[in-house]
């Protein structure tokens, strides 16, 4: 494990998609920690609408407090629209990467390498198995040098209103708002016109 690193530069190397390193004792306790996290998650029975969003904010480090409870589910689905649906199970890497917009929905065995920002805008649907790599490695096998070796990142940025289809692999880069994903890796299939009016519905 590599202790003569400055963790603060590190992290800000890693964050500003820099070479870092990924075995200091900063970061591997961060992903212990997001670990336990998402496995006490997916291990967990029936939850409500509240718990999937408690687990949210518990994983990403939110401070901003959840809104008192409604008194039926439909004013619960209404009052916690900022935070995703999630069918579990889920993986994620740090968890404090991921900045997700209102009414997002996740589906079934998605996969967060989070190194760099991942962020996905509102009313985005995620389909299952759906993988969102922002860390990436050098080629170079003797840079890379297995666990003792450097990698980086560049974030992913998903717009509103996007359909991102099952089994797909997102790498780093854009996907424009109202748009449709597949492939793997993923491309762009075409463009969503809107048709009907949200106040419409």
């Amino acid at each position: 494990m590599l202790t003569n690193i400055d963790e603060k530069e590190n992290l800000a190397r890693m964050e500003r998609g820099e070479l870092y390193y990924a075995f200091t004792p900063q970061l591997v306790a961060a992903r212990q920690r997001c670990s336990r996290l998402v496995s006490r998650f997916n291990r967990a029975g029936e939850l409500s609408r509240r718990e999937i969003a408690e687990f949210w904010k518990e994983l990403t480090k939110s401070e901003t407090p959840l809104p008192s409870p409604g008194q039926t589910d439909e004013e619960e689905d209404a009052l916690l629209q900022d935070y995703p649906w999630i069918e579990r199970p889920i993986n994620i890497d740090y968890g404090t990467n991921l900045a997700v917009g209102t009414n997002v929905f996740i589906n079934f065995n998605c996969t967060f390498i989070d190194t760099c920002l991942v962020s996905i805008g509102w009313r985005t649907l995620v389909g299952p198995n759906v993988s969102f790599f922002s860390g990436t490695h050098p080629l170079d096998p003797d840079l890379r040098n297995g666990t003792n070796g450097p990698e980086s990142g560049k974030p992913i940025t998903i717009g509103e209103d996007c359909w991102i289809a099952g089994n797909v692999t997102v790498l780093p880069g854009d996907v424009p708002e109202y748009h449709v994903v597949a492939g793997n890796p993923a491309r762009i299939i075409r463009k969503l016109e809107r048709k009907v009016k949200p106040d419409q519905v």
